[in-house]
């Protein structure tokens, strides 16, 4: 047998096995494991190198409407080049669903927008902010059926929070068609009054937004996103968690056997509230939702890795220019925290800060890193076993790492549309070398020379039933 590609010498790597192997590929597919596998076209020589799956963000936001003159800093091309240069090969941005418009709409645009414009691989999530009879009794059944099989709901935002009916009618729905639900967990009515508050006693800095979104809002809306979860009897993750009570919350609701799962992201492993306290404007540099919170809460977020209390580690990407009329230094006159576009850069970022922090330092071990960047992702959003693992009849999506490389993180190494990165001057252990996505390089040592076509959408399977992912 010969292959296109066999890459040889290194350390294979999975959520379950670590082992010595070469890596046969064929027609964009892994075909064979093993050694002295027989000639190639091509050899890659992983001589101490990882060879672990490419990473799978589920949790992206690109060339997403975000309220007048804001324009969000990626789209497609450069949000999946971005990607790619951080070891990922499959992203699943938001295709969001305006008001008064259907699914089906949003997502034909949303199509036009991606097609030819992906580095990697695609898959979408729904956002529903608009759910109609017509939405859930004939629109979201039929599209899950047609493999967008996750969808998203806030209990934020202006525009996009849904009322406690309203999320239990698009739960009741996603628990017919077996759909995947995401939940953005904050009380939307507690934070509007509070930002009020700080508004009226003149406290618009960008430090004051964290303390408008401060962890009782969040842990209340856990809470009852469980509980509502619970009446009827759908699984949920709650995503990017960002403190103990939080996470205590979805913990607890593992305990009484509820399918409740939690995600969380770099930004509440490394940042504080005390970023967002910066001279002038730079503060906005930071401001996302929910808020980096304190050193303590870092600590419950890595206890939560740690004890499988959460599924996935997502970047939740959601890149805004900062020095831009259109970005973080919102339209003249909007001075206050309340206009500063919520959403940090961190697709590039996410897998080193993980390695680095998470494995070099000892917090997690090699196969959770796995796990927590690409297998479970696979698993949870109907991707697994094309996705998320190295296996013969997977698809050859591989990150290959030098482990010992110390790389200082700079923005011009993350190849993004935002002009700044919240992690710059960060030290990191451990670093993407070369990305291949269906069998076909992407980037290779820094260098990017892989197609913006190369990269293809992917419908989905409904999740798996019963039990959650560990």
């Amino acid at each position: 047998m010969s292959f296109d590609t066999i890459i040889r010498g290194g350390t294979v790597v999975t959520a379950a096995d670590t082992f010595a192997c070469d890596v046969g590929i064929r027609d964009g597919k892994i075909t064979a494991l093993g050694h002295d596998l027989g000639p190639a076209t091509a050899i890659i020589d992983a001589t101490d190198r990882l060879v672990l799956p490419g990473g799978i963000d589920s949790h992206v936001h690109f060339a997403q409407p975000s309220g007048d003159g804001i324009v969000m800093a990626d789209g497609f091309a450069s949000g999946t080049r971005s990607a790619a240069f951080g070891g990922n090969t499959t992203v699943l941005p938001f295709c969001l669903q305006e008001k008064g418009q259907t699914l089906r709409e949003a997502l034909k645009h949303y199509h036009s927008l991606a097609d030819g414009e992906c580095h990697v691989d695609v898959a979408f999530h729904l956002i529903v902010t608009d759910p109609t009879e017509h939405v859930l009794g004939q629109e979201l059944p039929a599209l899950v059926e047609d493999g967008y099989t996750s969808l998203k709901v806030f209990m934020t935002y202006e525009g996009l929070a849904l009322s406690d009916r309203e999320l239990l009618e698009t739960m009741s729905v996603a628990r017919e068609t077996g759909a995947m639900l995401m939940v953005h967990a904050e009380n939307f009515d507690a934070i509007r009054f509070l930002t009020d508050r700080l508004e009226r006693a003149g406290n618009t800095a960008p430090r004051f937004h964290a303390t408008s979104r401060p962890i009782p809002v969040e842990r209340e809306a856990t809470h009852r996103a469980i509980s509502l979860s619970e009446l009827v009897d759908v699984p949920i993750m709650i995503v990017h968690v960002s403190n103990r009570e939080a996470m205590e919350e979805i913990r607890r609701a593992q305990q009484r056997g509820l399918r409740v799962m939690g995600e969380t992201c770099p930004q509440y492993l490394m940042l504080t509230e005390k970023d967002l306290d910066q001279l002038n404007m730079e503060g906005a540099k930071y401001v996302c939702s929910p808020p980096p919170r304190d050193v303590a809460s870092q600590q419950a977020c890595w206890e939560g890795l740690q004890q499988k209390v959460f599924s996935v580690f997502s970047s939740d990407h959601c890149p805004f220019r900062y020095d831009d009329p259109q970005g973080k230094l919102a339209p003249k006159g909007r001075t206050s925290f309340r206009w500063v576009p919520n959403g940090i850069p961190g697709v590039a970022t996410r897998l080193p800060i993980l390695f680095s922090e998470g494995v070099v330092k000892g917090r997690i071990d090699l196969n959770s890193f796995v796990a927590f960047s690409a297998t479970n992702h696979a698993k949870i959003y109907g991707l697994y076993p094309r996705k998320g693992t190295i296996a013969v009849g997977s698809d050859a999506d591989i990150a290959l790492w030098d482990p010992k490389r110390k790389v200082t993180v700079r923005h011009e190494l993350i190849h993004d549309g935002a002009d700044y990165t919240p992690y710059e001057g960060l030290e990191v252990t451990g670093w993407p070398v070369l990305t291949m996505v269906r069998g076909k390089v992407v980037v290779d040592d820094g260098t990017l020379v892989g197609s913006k076509e190369h990269g293809t959408y992917l419908p989905r399977a409904k999740p798996p039933t019963g039990a959650t992912i560990p």
